[in-house]
């Protein structure tokens, strides 16, 4: 347990240090760009390590919950609980996340601890991890994109479109079906199944506010589409009148 709080601190020490940097190197860009950029840095590394875990390293989280924890799997965790810890820090420090984002980040320190402590379920932790990261670079895109005012684009729409159907499939389907694997299974602990249903929940909540995000975004592009069909309708009605 001694080398796993060692290796924490150093991932935590890490994170700050690449912050720290960013900040002197892109003074300009202002606090939150930098902790964006940690952002979108840990989204692809935690992605592509726990996407390497669950469909090559084993075992399969559906299949095979609650099993021993592997070196792989411990990795994984105390990097991201280096990287939350570091964020969660921030956003406390910087006021710029709500009540839903700070519950979201407690709950990943404390279920990653949880699985470490234990010893075990660290599959299922893995797969959360690849599950909730995975738009990650999304959501970071779309801030980057407003922020350089090439958010109102064909770029943003896709952005936007990808964000939400990735979301949606990822969170809720495959969230979903990971849950009810878990909840099954007699292997793993009953606070493990308590905390996979915590997440699961507040995948919900989220999802509330991307269903109010993805109307009023269909809305404006309904409008959008109608103010071009009439201008689109003057223009040939014009020439019809050019032509008599």
């Amino acid at each position: 347990m001694a080398l796993l709080v060692v290796s924490a601190l150093l991932c935590l020490s890490g994170w700050v240090s690449l912050y720290v940097i960013l900040c002197s190197l892109n003074g300009s860009r202002g606090y939150e760009w930098n902790c964006r950029l940690v952002t979108l840095v840990h989204g692809i590394l935690a992605v592509c390590v726990t996407a390497y875990i669950g469909y090559v390293d084993g075992p399969w989280p559906f299949t095979h919950p609650g099993t021993k924890n592997t070196p792989l799997q411990i990795s994984a965790m105390v990097l991201s609980l280096g990287y939350f810890i570091f964020d969660m820090a921030w956003c406390v420090y910087f006021r710029t996340e709500g009540p839903v984002m700070l519950a979201h980040h407690t709950m990943s320190i404390l279920g990653i601890l949880l699985t470490l402590w234990l010893g075990e379920s660290g599959i299922e932790s893995c797969a959360v991890l690849f599950g909730s990261e995975i738009t990650n670079p999304l959501l970071q895109a779309r801030w980057f994109l407003r922020q350089t005012g090439h958010y109102e684009t064909l770029l943003g729409n896709v952005v936007d479109v990808l964000f939400v159907v990735l979301f949606v499939f990822m969170r809720i389907f495959v969230g979903g079906t990971m849950l009810y694997c878990e909840l099954i299974s007699p292997r793993p602990r009953f606070f493990i199944k308590c905390g996979g249903v915590a997440m699961y929940a507040l995948s919900w909540v989220f999802m509330v506010d991307i269903y109010r995000f993805a109307m009023r975004k269909s809305k404006r592009w309904q409008r959008q589409w109608k103010v071009q069909r009439m201008e689109e309708t003057v223009v040939v009605n014009g020439h019809e009148g050019k032509m008599d």
